[in-house]
């Protein structure tokens, strides 16, 4: 049974499980590119396929939606591989991360343009807090001890039109996360994504893109992550299917993404944050209930007529 906001518990669940992703990813060895990074991760995802079988045997999906399902997979996976780009092009992580991590500008924008969805003001607030928070959980922090240092940093050139390449193709992939759950289920969404990456890891490998010198290590942590990262994307689409609107489910799973990843990387990892991380975990929370209010309607009392005899 569906409940007013069912669709925030399933953004919250997906941030959770790109939050422990996150954790995971510190451990998998930097040396691996991001086509084997791909292939691993497809591998995980595959773990994952048991949970949707019942649900897409029951059904038959249409074709356009099937359609956006892979493109919206295949948009997730040119994001990847436009930030890897940045990062091998000169990029700094202090710049590179703050700034793709901003894509659910682009999903908003789609979102309220394309999409026709409205938001209260309240809502809206919540974007706005959410923003700076994603910037402020980045784990980078040059923004904040030396601007000048940053901004200086910030000039034309390749690694910079890789990095807005990913925050576009990641700000579509949400929204096209939306329209394909318009058409189908979430669970023949989450099938088609899949297919979609493995797709892609078999074209990676026919291109000889793939390196397979890692250890048994990098093999179970990829794979686990492809399989945290799976089920996120798996509940975010159920939070769109259970009509969350795009400009919402986004800006709540980005912004409590990190904040999940900040407090198991403190408790399992011994890292430590600063008062910056405390003020962006403050913010992401106040965005995500903020995001999640809607307004309650009046009910509309229809009068009855009473017949004197």
């Amino acid at each position: 049974m569906k409940t007013r906001n069912t669709w925030m518990y399933f953004a919250i669940a997906a941030a959770f499980f790109w939050g422990v992703w996150g954790v995971v990813a510190k451990l998998i060895s930097e040396e691996v590119n991001p086509f084997t990074n791909h292939l691993l991760f497809t591998l995980g995802m595959l773990i994952t396929i048991p949970l949707v079988l019942v649900k897409i045997r029951q059904e038959k999906p249409e074709r356009k939606g099937i359609l956006w399902g892979i493109i919206a997979g295949t948009l997730a996976v040119a994001g990847n591989v436009a930030v890897f780009q940045a990062f091998t092009s000169g990029g700094l992580a202090a710049i590179v991360i703050p700034l793709t991590n901003l894509y659910p500008l682009v999903t908003i924008g789609i979102a309220l343009l394309v999409l026709k969805e409205k938001l209260n003001w309240i809502n809206a607030l919540g974007i706005l807090l959410a923003l700076p928070a994603v910037v402020m959980l980045s784990g980078q922090r040059l923004l904040f001890d030396d601007p000048e240092a940053f901004l200086k940093n910030v000039g034309l050139s390749p690694w910079l039109l890789f990095s807005f390449v990913a925050l576009f193709f990641w700000g579509v992939f949400s929204a096209a996360q939306k329209v394909t759950t318009n058409l189908i289920s979430a669970q023949w969404a989450y099938a088609s994504f899949i297919g979609s990456s493995v797709g892609l890891s078999l074209v990676f490998l026919g291109a000889g893109w793939v390196n397979f010198s890692f250890s048994q290590n990098t093999l179970f942590l990829g794979s686990l992550a492809g399989l945290l990262n799976g089920l996120g994307v798996l509940c975010s689409f159920a939070a769109y299917k259970a009509e969350g609107k795009a400009s919402q489910v986004t800006t709540i799973a980005g912004a409590l993404q990190p904040v999940f990843t900040i407090v198991l990387a403190i408790l399992f990892l011994a890292e430590s944050i600063t008062y910056v991380e405390v003020s962006g975990i403050l913010l992401a929370i106040v965005a995500a209930l903020a995001l999640s209010y809607e307004k309650k309607t009046a009910a509309v009392i229809t009068p009855t007529l009473t017949t004197h005899q």
